[in-house]
């Protein structure tokens, strides 16, 4: 055992030179008020004598707390970050239900994955990043209402898969400095700008970045094939999900092929007050208990 500041324990000096003046203070004047012979008792002299000397001990248990006392001890598993990009659609066609049940279900998202790093990026035929990677997850809950393609510019009406996950990806080299990048992408609907190839090319470039893309296709309609052959080359895949229920199942699957990790740290020094506490706690409570039935009287 270590302690954070060593020099406190010097204070140890004031409850044990305390504890010797106590030892050798002399009996006090008898005062034989009730005209009575009463027999020496050694065992509450004793008694008497350990409950004043509780106030010191208690002392001393304070000093040695005030030094900070610390064991090297492993410490419980760190979780590795995950950097989560939401990405968005806000075009005219997720107005109404389909924006409701996505909203509520990133909300549920975000509250599974405490301790990741969320950011939030929201496209039309634009590009708007609402929300920098941060791991305060309200904020994104909060944003979620301001979200809502009702009340978007018309320019936003459009629907540019292809550039909105670009713009993602530059946003989430910028940002995320560690740990494992991951895109989920909310949409209804195919993109004119994922055409002729592109579609390979961006899932290329996200794969070199390391990031993983799934896509949730929140209509009655298939997913788009350009869709589901970007998401599985960089790793992920394309879900479809119609209703309250199967959104949420598509968020609990994601969950599942990107859990949270935890690595343990090596062994470091740690605050190790537990049986400090414990003893301080103790003698606390004889110190009551002498107070209450054993206090010392001077005759």
């Amino acid at each position: 055992m270590t302690f954070l500041h060593p020099w406190v324990l010097l204070l140890l000096a004031v409850p044990v030179l305390l504890f010797w003046t106590v030892l050798g203070r002399g009996p006090g004047i008898v005062l034989p008020f009730d005209h009575q012979s009463h027999v020496r008792r050694r065992w509450l002299r004793g008694l008497l004598g350990v409950f004043e000397i509780v106030p010191l001990l208690l002392l001393a248990v304070a000093i040695v707390m005030l030094a900070g006392p610390q064991m090297l001890q492993r410490p419980k598993s760190e979780r590795l970050l995950t950097n989560i990009q939401l990405c968005m659609d806000v075009s005219g066609s997720m107005t109404g239900p389909r924006y409701r049940m996505a909203a509520k279900a990133i909300e549920d998202f975000t509250r599974a994955r405490e301790g990741d790093a969320f950011g939030l990026t929201l496209f039309g035929s634009f590009q708007i990043r609402w929300i920098p990677l941060t791991k305060d997850l309200q904020a994104i809950r909060n944003a979620m209402p301001f979200a809502d393609p009702e009340n978007q510019p018309i320019f936003m009406g459009g629907t540019a898969i292809a550039s909105a996950l670009k713009f993602c990806k530059a946003n989430m080299e910028a940002e995320a400095l560690e740990g494992d990048r991951l895109i989920v992408l909310v949409s209804d609907g195919m993109s004119s700008d994922l055409g002729g190839g592109e579609n390979e090319d961006v899932g290329d470039e996200l794969r070199a970045a390391g990031i993983t893309l799934y896509h949730i296709h929140v209509a009655e309609d298939a997913v788009p094939s350009e869709v589901v052959d970007l998401a599985r080359a960089t790793g992920g895949e394309a879900l479809q999900a119609t209703d309250p229920e199967s959104i949420k199942q598509v968020f609990r699957h994601i969950d599942r092929m990107k859990p949270a990790r935890f690595r343990h740290a090596g062994t470091i020094p740690m605050d190790y007050f537990h049986p400090f506490a414990v003893a301080a706690l103790s003698l606390t409570g004889m110190h009551l208990l002498g107070l209450l039935g054993a206090r010392y009287t001077p005759w």
